[in-house]
């Protein structure tokens, strides 16, 4: 199936406007007294297609190729703001986050600061309300220095400057987004931006000799970033770094009082709940007894039991393409499986270097992105995003079984793409996905699953970007036109297998791109069904993460911000990321069916909900384990 894992919470590339698709309606039409015609998904954004010349690392460092696709991009911009009514706060960002980049590349400092101050005045997140723009205050500041002073004079503005603004930020606020932003610089370098311009954006430009509204606008925030910003990454590392040990605690932990524990229980007091992990594959020997076991079958590359799957042990299993296949965890080939170690010493170091955590592995990290070539970007990032989808399903199965001795996890394995350049999205390839998603769901019924954990995504911004990297369609509009029939495919079946369990608890992710999961219409966390209980990510003290997308379809909020949970082999590791919040959703429900396995899923959910604490005066809605199970209890004993 063509989605995307949504485990880690990490920043490779500069800021970026998504255009995600939302329904198949143009933008309703101007009224009769002259208000502008509203934008209500992101669907009906305008496309836009720029000729180019010159390679994309030609964008990013000469003035004769960057100047052209600039000058286009900010006039669309400025039409597409003033002809139109934008209602989404995420999106609207980011087109003023386009803007204020070209204000800054082209020395419009009090333009820029006016655009930072509008984007700071849109923020609903505490730390984002006092941390963004920050960094672009301070380059102004140090802007106002004579080019003729040097580079080290306005430096030392900047640093004075920066230091002054983060010294009073409130650090039981700021802190996620501070440690994390400390990580992101010290990995930042001009070679990582030119190798992810070239693996990332390069391939298009050579199929096309264009890019769409989306690259041409991640192209200015690479060059903004290059350009105005890197220049002062030792500034804000070591500002940033003295802000942290002077206020090095940690915030309070919500979760621990909260949580429940089973373990206890006598087993004549609980019962076994089956809960899919629909996921990249469980290292099912971790768990033992707590596997889902199919008796009728063997391992012996024959179907035992007639269902149409071989081996199917532990669940089921689908490649790339959406085709049957077998085994608990993705196949990696001998050189792979040897590289093993150095992958996962790669991703602990950069979820360290972001946590500030000062470990050997962090160091190690550290010192090879201070080194690398160009040329060695994307091989990295394939190798990271591999490792990332190859330990994503054990690190959600092991959130899930916590201290539950009555679960039983299925493994529903699929395939995620962890290339740069993936595979042309086919129509025919998204109707066997929609095929595979009520196979799956019918499987599921037949075992008797209660509730199914779903920490990924798509949506036809992915369809769209996939395609223009292969070089299908002349123009953004075309392959807008063809991503939507294919998104819509693959939306419509999930969205129907679903609806065909309504003895299931579907739990998705709510997405980690911090905006409306409605308005971008992502799949599966835009379903609002009877049967679905979307989750966003809090930290440990119950905030918001940077992170985390929000909006209407969002029921509820979990810990998804550095939870320990295993990884291949049996090893534990922190990792963030929303697909860490619906696990710990899916970990309370079983416990509730363990414990009556009678409720239906609407009471299930209504426990869940019921037991949750809303938050006054914002859309909070913190999971509480121990208040859910207490209701079951006083509602058990009516």
């Amino acid at each position: 199936m063509r989605t995307r894992f949504l485990g880690l919470a990490v920043l490779f590339t500069a800021t970026s406007i998504a255009c995600s698709p939302a329904d198949d309606s143009a933008p309703a039409a101007a009224s009769s007294d002259g208000e502008r015609p509203r934008i209500t998904n992101q669907d009906q954004l305008p496309r836009h297609t720029y000729e180019v010349e010159g390679s994309a690392s030609e964008i990013l460092t000469s003035d004769a190729a960057f100047a052209p696709l600039a000058a286009a991009v900010r006039s669309d911009i400025e039409t597409l703001l003033a002809e139109y009514e934008i209602e989404d706060r995420a999106t609207l960002e980011g087109l003023e986050g386009t803007l204020l980049n070209l204000d800054m590349l082209e020395g419009d400092y009090a333009s820029a600061q006016r655009r930072i101050e509008r984007i700071r005045a849109m923020q609903e997140k505490p730390s984002s309300r006092l941390t963004t723009g920050l960094v672009g205050t301070a380059a102004i500041a140090a802007a106002r220095e004579p080019e003729s002073a040097g580079l080290e004079v306005r430096q030392a503005a900047f640093e004075e400057a920066y230091r002054a603004s983060v010294a009073d930020l409130p650090w039981d606020v700021v802190q996620d987004d501070i440690e994390q932003t400390k990580g992101n610089y010290e990995i930042y370098s001009k070679n990582l931006f030119l190798g992810l311009a070239e693996s990332q954006i390069q391939p298009a430009i050579e199929a096309q000799g264009s890019v769409s509204g989306d690259i041409a606008q991640q192209l200015i925030g690479m060059r903004a970033f290059t350009q105005v910003f890197l220049p002062y990454k030792n500034q804000v590392v070591e500002v940033l770094g003295e802000y942290v040990e002077a206020n090095d605690e940690e915030k309070p932990d919500i979760w621990t009082p909260r949580s429940v524990d089973l373990s206890g229980e006598g087993e004549e007091d609980l019962t076994p709940v089956v809960v899919a992990i629909w996921d990249s594959g469980t290292d099912a020997p971790i768990f033992g007894e707590r596997m889902f076991r199919n008796p009728a079958e063997v391992v012996n590359g024959e179907d035992d039991d007639g269902n149409g799957f071989v081996d199917d042990v532990h669940g089921i299993a689908w490649d790339l393409e959406s085709y049957r296949t077998t085994g608990d965890l993705l196949p990696l080939d001998a050189e792979t499986q040897a590289r093993v170690p150095e992958l996962k010493a790669n991703l602990k170091g950069i979820l360290d270097l972001q946590a500030n955590v000062q470990s050997p592995e962090a160091s190690a990290l550290r010192q090879r992105m201070a080194s690398m070539e160009q040329d060695e970007v994307g091989p990295f990032l394939e190798d990271l995003s591999l490792y990332g989808g190859y330990a994503h399903g054990t690190h959600v199965a092991g959130i899930v079984a916590r201290d539950n001795p009555a679960v039983r996890l299925m493994t529903v394995r699929m395939t995620f793409d962890h290339r740069l350049i993936p595979d042309p999205p086919t129509i025919e390839e998204a109707r066997r996905s929609a095929e595979a998603a009520q196979a799956t769901v019918d499987y599921m019924k037949a075992h008797g699953v209660r509730v199914a954990n779903m920490s990924w995504g798509g949506g036809q911004r992915g369809i769209e970007a996939a395609l223009e990297v292969n070089g299908i369609g002349e123009t953004a509009e075309e392959r807008q036109k063809l991503a939507r029939e294919i998104f819509a495919i693959g939306r419509d079946g999930l969205k129907a297998a679903i609806e065909s369990a309504p003895e299931i608890l579907f739990v998705p992710a709510a997405g980690n791109a911090d905006e409306d999961a409605e308005f971008a219409e992502d799949m599966p966390a835009s379903f609002e069904l009877p049967n679905v209980l979307t989750a966003a990510a809090v930290d440990r003290a119950g905030d918001e993460t940077g992170f985390t997308s929000f909006g209407p379809s969002v029921d509820v909020h979990a810990n998804g911000f550095e939870v320990e949970s295993y990884i291949p082999g049996g090893e534990t590791m922190p990792l963030s990321g929303t697909s860490m919040s619906a696990p710990n959703v899916v970990n309370l429900a079983a416990k509730l069916l363990a414990l009556e396995p009678t409720l239906t899923t609407s009471e299930l959910r209504a426990l869940i909900l019921d037991g949750a604490d809303r938050m006054e005066g914002d859309r909070r809605v913190l999971l509480n384990p121990k208040r859910s199970v207490e209701l079951l209890r006083e509602r058990r004993a009516i």
